[in-house]
């Protein structure tokens, strides 16, 4: 009777030892954190008329980022002190846009250490008409991967950030899908999902399709005209949930950036991304 129980005993031991390799593989991948920023473009005017206390605004609906668009309020010439205030209040800054104009070879050093000082290591090409241009694209594509070299002397990085058009056909795919191929693997793109889906795309097989390169996300809803829609995040029915999960499996996504463009039923520019902030906290809660 005694060996039936040790022997129960040392099966009940295996049994436990072998599940403890097994489950992990079955187990399902723990999905990060992602980080909330929103992109400055958005309050513009309002960061004209009152810098900080917009930034104030901003921190004070929780987000923990913000992505410049070329203004600096008062601290154009003082990155050092724009990245204490921004610290003071709780933020950080996630990214910038900027334009080959401040890109080309006489000014890229004093841009990239701007940026640098300012904490940034990320900067996004956010528009250039080569890029959806047959003629000239390889020309934008050449200039690109120059200075995402350049950048990466200085530890950082240069991407794109799309518009609807770099989904036009191209080359037997598209605009966006040329220049993704035609860029080094650590070349980061910014995926703007409201101008993905305006192009009639699936942001989701494009963060899949360019598996590690979606470090930053542009979360916006893009409105046709007359189709009804709500360009608040959260008003409709558009899956955020499963793109969110798509982007941490896939993406290498490290921030989420909410940009609002568009200001419904008289809303102000900081009230519309309120409320979009607000759903999208609680979309994130679910996650």
């Amino acid at each position: 009777m005694m060996f039936v129980k040790s022997t129960k005993r040392l099966t009940q031991a295996l049994l436990f030892i072998a599940l403890s390799f097994i489950s992990p593989l079955y187990a399902k991948p723990a999905l990060q954190y992602l980080p909330v920023s929103v992109q400055l473009w958005s309050v513009k005017d309002e960061l004209t008329k009152d810098f900080d206390g917009t930034l104030q605004a901003l921190a004070s609906m929780g987000f923990e980022g913000v992505e410049f668009a070329g203004n600096f309020g008062s601290y154009t010439d003082n990155p050092s002190k724009l990245k204490q205030r921004l610290a003071k209040l709780g933020l950080v800054a996630s990214s910038a846009h900027v334009g080959f104009d401040a890109l080309a070879e006489d000014k890229l050093t004093s841009t990239l250490l701007f940026y640098k000082t300012l904490g940034v290591s990320t900067l996004f090409i956010p528009w250039d008409e080569r890029a959806w241009s047959n003629n000239h694209v390889p020309t934008f594509v050449k200039q690109l991967n120059h200075v995402h070299q350049v950048a990466k002397r200085y530890d950082m990085k240069i991407g794109f950030h799309n518009h609807q058009k770099e989904f036009n056909a191209y080359a037997a795919s598209t605009f966006w899908d040329y220049i993704a191929t035609n860029t080094p693997n650590d070349l980061p793109l910014q995926l703007d999902v409201g101008w993905v889906n305006y192009a009639g795309k699936s942001a989701r097989e494009y963060v899949k399709r360019y598996a590690g390169r979606t470090v930053s996300t542009h979360i916006k809803i893009r409105t046709h005209q007359g189709d009804g829609k709500s360009p608040i995040i959260g008003e409709n029915a558009y899956p955020w949930k499963t793109l969110i999960q798509t982007m941490q499996q896939h993406g290498g996504t490290q921030w989420l950036v909410i940009e609002q463009e568009e200001y419904p039923n008289g809303l102000t520019p900081l009230e519309s991304v309120a409320r979009s902030k607000a759903n999208l906290d609680k979309i994130l809660g679910e996650q």
